[in-house]
């Protein structure tokens, strides 16, 4: 997170990019760089598009794209300096490129489109056994055959403990890596996904909690005059959102099945709103009455967790007005949207948008009720 404001301070982006191990690409390259788009968001693949001026005697046309310079798999490393701090923005790989070939000059293109590290749990499907392995080993299992590409595992143990029970049995994986972890993920209230940095090569691979706690991102002030930073920002409150969940299990021993309590979603959700809202709807799990017990109330707490963030926001910035790049899957405060909405919340998604003397980003928040928790908002 950026600390000094970025002010009216030129940002520079740097490309680098090679098969495994990257370097930077050509100047030529980044000099022919219209446009960059790149988009991060909470429990799902971030994805970039870049646009190049594609001049026909140029590097590009003449050389780099016959030679397979821009191939799918080539993996393309995205990082912005702003006051001579270097920001990773996005690590992956690249999937497609489309040319536009114009008659007019200079109106010729190069795009290329492309999906984070990720994409490598998603190539192949196996099929794998993990004897007495709890989900968090599990999925480390799984994430250290990454380190090639320089993918550390974050995993969180889980908050509902599932001691394996080899003699009862042995969990299969099915589908991709991805696959697996996600379907993992989800079952324990948890997100995964990469992220990028902090140096270019390295990515954070976090299977855990989304985080809802620790320091503040800088302050998004909307209608306060000379002080706003956002251009625009509107919320949204859906009461339908949140389901409260219920679930039954059987005791194997005895076949009575009983429904299970309602389980507090604290330790997923820390609250930032002061008046959480109500669940409206009411879900009957199915498939938990022959689950181990532990594993059918961890179902339980995920999906009256992930349900439970009726209010949302979105928005816009420009980089330099608002000071510092806003960053996503953190928490960041509102000032200035009055008393129902302002607070804290998480930043669900930021969309970076990137042109020569522009830099502006598109947001999602969210939270699980109306009111901020205290009366400090980090400005």
């Amino acid at each position: 997170m950026f600390d000094l404001p970025v002010g009216q301070g030129p940002v520079h982006i740097t490309l680098l990019m090679g098969p495994k191990l990257v370097q930077p690409v050509p100047a030529e390259v980044t000099q022919a760089l219209l446009s960059a788009q790149i988009t991060a968001t909470a429990g799902e693949r971030s994805g970039f598009q870049l646009a190049f001026d594609l001049t026909k005697n140029g590097i590009i046309s003449r050389r780099l794209l016959p030679e397979g310079f821009f191939d799918p798999k080539t993996r393309l490393i995205v990082t912005v300096a702003v006051r001579g701090i270097p920001d990773v923005l996005f690590d992956g790989l690249i999937v497609r490129h489309e040319v536009g070939a114009s008659n007019q000059p200079g109106h010729s293109t190069l795009t290329l489109t492309g999906e984070d590290l990720t994409l490598l749990l998603d190539l192949e499907e196996r099929t794998a056994r993990y004897p007495n392995l709890p989900p968090s080993e599990r999925v480390l299992a799984i994430l250290r055959q990454y380190s090639d590409y320089g993918i550390r595992p974050d995993v969180y143990t889980e908050k509902i403990a599932q001691p394996p029970h080899q003699d009862l049995r042995v969990h299969y994986q099915t589908g991709t890596d991805l696959q697996y972890v996600t379907e993992l993920a989800r079952a324990n209230g948890y997100t995964f996904y990469l992220e990028p940095g902090p140096n270019p090569g390295q990515s954070s691979a976090r299977w855990g909690p989304e985080v809802r706690l620790g320091i503040r991102q800088h302050a998004l002030n909307v209608n306060m005059d000379a002080n706003s930073t956002v251009d625009q920002l509107t919320f949204a409150y859906d009461g339908t959102a949140r389901e409260e969940p219920q679930a039954r299990w059987q005791d194997p021993g005895t076949r009575l099945s009983t429904l299970l309590p309602q389980p507090p979603i604290s330790p997923l959700r820390p609250p930032l709103g002061k008046r959480p809202t109500p669940a409206l709807k009411r879900r009957t799990l199915s498939g938990t009455a022959k689950q181990q017990r532990a594993e059918a109330e961890a179902e339980l707490l995920a999906r009256a967790a992930v349900s439970a963030d009726v209010v949302s926001g979105s928005g816009s910035l420009d980089v330099n007005r608002h000071g510092y790049i806003l960053q996503p899957r953190q928490l960041v405060g509102v000032r200035g949207s009055g008393r129902a909405y302002d607070g804290d919340y998480f930043v669900k998604s930021v969309t970076h948008h990137l042109r020569p003397g522009s830099y502006q980003q598109n947001f999602t928040l969210s939270r699980e009720g109306l009111e901020a928790q205290s009366d400090y908002v980090r400005p």
